[in-house]
């Protein structure tokens, strides 16, 4: 049996993609950006990968035509303004392509959509599934509304909120109830009902078997943490200023800031647990939920985190475009240190950023992520995903890899910090010498001031961080 994954390099679809393999599905990834994606060498004979965008038509021909199921795992909620135009127009293509093949279920992951009045990204989820609903194969809807686990986005936002403010003067969208989810219990349901003829042309709302408000769920994570903290709600505070509030807190970017707390205001509660019975499963409670995403966190197991997909920093670009770093009209500024022992300056390569830090000055980095999050950046706060491993596509605080091979010892990033232009960092070994680049290709005069007034500091800090990470006798 042939499986179509879309969304296969997202949060979801990383942990569904080897419970698919495990389970003896031969599963076909849909990607937008091959170098974003790194399975597992366990999984690889049961997988292909083919590259495809789902607003480019032409790129739809590559979907095989014998596929059988197929899992719709597609979000946009921070792209662009007009996402929802944008994930309109990816399910009517995607909906258009599949009629053409032997697909007999499409399993399509939305939001609970019960409220009469829906935010901007609910009503998107709903259109989404509308559209999907058109087609010549059977749907099958999940909705669900917050899902926590290692990673997530939800478990990250309010971690950030419990862990760094004891005393919170908070929006009254706290007090809206919602029902959370565990990650563990979705990905039991998305492979539950995958050609279950029960649940085809059906749709389901999933929860766990908690009602909270956002406030409790806030004061029962820092129970389990052993944390005091207080909450008191005020009604003042605008959508805008809420979602500053959310933004500059938590490791979210503005866009997406904005997006979660115009849905923060509506209820996502299930209308029934019907899924829940037929599939058998006992929920994970929401402390329950938590404490798995620390074991995992603690391990460093953590399979997949929102902060790596591109909604969690300014652009949305294909590696390829970036990944050969530009000369003409670029300043450079590079650094030679000569290494006695190579595997330990490569291994400080690999654990920069983060909570290693950037080895020189690190007050100087952090100045720089508080001021890019008043510039509206992502600033440092997304860290990195696994304490030793890099990988493209990963988040590395304000920097996105775009390549990283221990073998070949060089690693290059891309940064998505608010710049009058752009910026490579790229830390290279050969014939026992460190070689450190940093790279600005500025955007019109601006870009010029910019680089020449930072100069000075870049002096500080790029000589001192070579010095740190070269290991020498």
């Amino acid at each position: 049996m042939k499986v179509l994954l879309t969304g296969a390099t997202g949060y979801i679809g990383k942990r569904l993609l080897p419970v698919l393999v495990e389970s003896g599905y031969y599963v076909i990834c849909l990607v937008r950006d091959k170098n974003k994606f790194h399975p597992e060498e366990l999984i690889k004979g049961r997988i292909e990968v083919i590259e495809v965008d789902l607003n480019n038509t032409a790129t739809l021909a590559k979907i095989p035509k014998d596929i059988d199921f197929a899992y719709y795992l597609v979000h946009s909620m921070s792209t662009s303004k007009n996402y929802d135009e944008l994930e309109k127009k990816s399910a009517i293509n995607f909906r258009e392509a599949l009629n053409k093949t032997n697909v007999k279920q499409v399993i399509y992951l939305s939001g609970i959509v019960n409220s009469q009045t829906l935010s901007k990204h609910l009503n998107s989820r709903k259109n989404v599934e509308i559209e999907l609903g058109k087609g010549e194969y059977s749907l099958t809807t999940v909705r669900a509304g917050i899902i926590i686990g290692s990673g997530s986005a939800s478990f990250e936002i309010i971690r950030d909120l419990v862990e760094k403010l004891p005393i919170m003067i908070a929006p009254k969208w706290l007090r809206t109830k919602c029902q959370p989810i565990g990650i563990s219990d979705v990905i039991k349901i998305l492979t539950g009902i995958l050609g279950n003829e029960k649940t085809f042309n059906s749709s389901y709302d999933i929860g766990g078997d908690e009602i909270l408000t956002y406030k409790e769920m806030l004061l029962k994570f820092a129970s389990v943490r052993g944390l005091k903290r207080y909450i008191w709600t005020v009604p003042v505070m605008t959508p805008k200023l809420s979602s500053y509030w959310l933004y500059f807190i938590t490791s979210t970017s503005y866009n997406l800031a904005t997006s979660l707390v115009d849905s923060m205001k509506v209820e996502v509660i299930a209308k029934d647990d019907k899924i829940i019975k037929l599939l058998n499963i006992r929920p994970l409670s929401y402390t329950g939920c938590i404490k798995q995403a620390f074991e995992n966190i603690e391990q460093n197991e953590i399979l997949s985190s929102w902060k790596d997909s591109t909604i969690s920093g300014r652009l949305d670009f294909k590696i390829s475009d970036y990944i050969k770093v530009p000369e003409y009209g670029c300043y450079k500024d590079t650094r030679i240190k000569l290494i006695s022992d190579i595997d330990s300056s490569v291994e400080k390569i690999w654990k920069i950023g983060g909570d290693t830090g950037w080895y020189y000055a690190n007050w100087l980095w952090r100045l720089r992520g508080v001021i890019d999050k008043f510039f509206g950046g992502v600033g440092l706060r997304r860290g990195r995903t696994n304490l030793y491993d890099i990988q493209a596509g990963d988040a590395l605080d304000f920097w996105r890899v775009l390549y990283a091979n221990k073998e070949e010892r060089r690693l290059l990033l891309f940064a998505e910090m608010k710049l009058p232009g752009e910026a490579w960092l790229e830390f290279q070994v050969k014939d026992n010498k460190l070689i450190q680049t940093a790279t600005f290709r500025p955007k019109g005069l601006f870009g010029r001031i910019y680089w020449f007034s930072v100069f000075p500091l870049h002096g500080i800090i790029f000589k001192g961080m070579i010095n740190k990470i070269s290991v020498t006798d």
